[in-house]
């Protein structure tokens, strides 16, 4: 039975404040709450509310038919908590209805996966513990940043215990291929892969309130009539977008809700059902492994990496941020910490780009690239300045983790040892406490001893009437005389 797979994901954009030369080592806050604020707060009202309430909708009137899977970024998620807790509420509505599927991204929606495996896994990891405590259920699949996806990186989601993972279908990768079926890592066969069907995904994210799209308006009939088009044999439709593509790309305006809400009723009607990613993955065998020696994504044509590190502006302020990663990942400052996650997000790169794609780039308070790049190159060094000032930059990272292990270990060794003396305090305590105790019982031994005096005592009045007995006697001598 041919099955649609469709999943959202949720990201908000850390906007960063101008921040000049001469703050540098004087300023160490980095952000515009204010642009956060109204920015999340734009989003929640006009799309993600009243998205999910729709798929809430759609849940219930199908009586558990339909289906979704979304992802959050833990950025995300603290703006969430802040400024529009409305839609936390509404996820764990979503979460209750038992037919949503929450998957894991990296906490911080950024590009650790192309440099650094350590802060990749202790991102991912993290973010897989924050799900599992919203939402209850460790998730089993695995979403990276922008659909970034490659053998090596699919061997390290794998060795994590994820499986299955969202990918692109890019056509470089694919060749002949179809997106359509259940495919698996050549480095980990264990994980499968689930490829995006790019043209029916952006038909609706990005093309369909276009009144020039040759397809306006499109419908849900005709939408699904597409996919029940498709030879039989090709089961799985992999439909994945950005849930702000429900209200901010698509405006409320173009009825984009009440097509989604035409859509399990139009499925039904051709035998078509809705599965979660971690359904497919469990019924489904890989037909092949899928090839990818260079990173794919979602993003732009070409479907590369060159969206973030396309030009010499954008490879200089990444390998400038990972150039502390080591350092930053064996800090426990939670301000750094937190810094650290705002400043990997992948925008902050997105900003800088040079490339001409012919869709307009909304840059923020950016006039252009190399303004971009000015202006996260100064908060940049400040923020390793910081990281200088607890780790010296004259220690190389070898020798500081080193260190720093020698320290953990001396650590776990004193606390190995004063359980040891906690142990044998114990002990001495009890020992002490024994002669105490025997001395105790002696002298409960002896209290029946002590009470023979007072027999005696009670005695003494036989000694006492001795006297009488001999004046008694004395009288009566006296009278036989007589």
């Amino acid at each position: 039975m041919r099955t649609i797979c469709l999943y959202f994901e949720i990201h908000q954009i850390i906007h960063l404040k101008r921040y000049r030369f001469f703050d540098i080592g004087t300023d160490h806050y980095y952000y515009d709450d204010y642009a956060n604020e109204t920015g999340m707060n734009e989003v929640a009202e006009r799309s993600y509310i009243p998205a999910l309430s729709t798929l809430i909708e759609m849940v219930k009137n199908s009586g558990g038919a339909f289906k979704v899977a979304l992802s959050i970024s833990g950025v995300a998620l603290e703006q969430l908590e802040i400024h529009a807790p409305a839609v936390i509420d509404l996820l764990h509505q979503l979460n209750d209805t038992g037919c949503c599927e929450f998957l894991c991204e990296p906490y911080s929606h950024g590009l650790s996966s192309l440099a650094n495996e350590d802060c990749f896994r202790e991102e991912v990891l993290r973010q897989r513990d924050k799900m599992k405590q919203m939402f209850g259920k460790e998730p089993k699949v695995f979403r990276n940043s922008s659909l970034i996806y490659s053998d090596e990186i699919g061997g390290m989601v794998a060795s994590m215990g994820f499986k299955g993972m969202l990918t692109e279908g890019a056509k470089h990768i694919l060749g002949w291929k179809s997106p359509h079926y259940v495919y698996h890592c050549n480095q980990a066969p264990g994980l499968k892969l689930l490829l995006r069907d790019f043209k029916l995904s952006d038909d609706i994210g990005l093309r369909f309130s276009n009144s020039e799209w040759p397809e306006y308006p499109l419908f849900a009939d005709k939408y699904i009539s597409w996919i029940d088009a498709l030879p039989q044999e090709e089961q799985v439709i992999n439909i994945f977008m950005e849930l702000s593509a429900l209200g901010m790309a698509q405006p409320l305006s173009s009825n984009i809700l009440e097509f989604l809400k035409a859509l399990p009723e139009c499925a039904k009607s051709k035998g078509i059902t809705f599965s979660t990613p971690t359904e497919i993955v469990s019924k489904l065998k890989s037909v092949s492994q899928l090839d990818v020696p260079y990173p794919m994504s979602w993003v732009d044509e070409e479907r590369d990496t060159s969206s973030w590190l396309g030009n010499i502006l954008q490879r200089e302020a990444f390998n400038k941020l990972y150039s502390v990663a080591e350092r930053v990942h064996l800090c426990d400052d939670r301000r750094i910490k937190q810094d650290w996650d705002y400043l990997q997000a992948s925008n902050n790169f997105r900003f800088m780009t040079t490339k001409n794609t012919g869709i307009w780039l909304n840059r923020g308070i950016y006039d252009s690239p190399y303004d971009a790049f000015t202006n996260y190159m100064n908060i940049l060094g400040d923020f390793i300045k910081r990281v200088d000032s607890l780790y010296p930059v004259d220690v190389d990272n070898e020798e500081l983790n080193s260190l720093l292990t020698t320290i953990k270990n001396q650590g776990e060794e004193i606390a190995e040892l004063q359980k040891e003396v906690t142990k044998w305090q114990a002990k001495a305590e009890k020992g002490a406490a024994a002669p105490k105790k025997a001395a105790a019982k002696k002298e409960i031994a002896k209290e029946p001893a002590l009470k023979k005096p007072a027999a005696k005592k009670a005695a003494a009045p036989k000694k006492v009437a001795e006297p009488k007995a001999k004046a008694t006697r004395k009288k009566a001598a006296a009278k036989k005389e007589e």
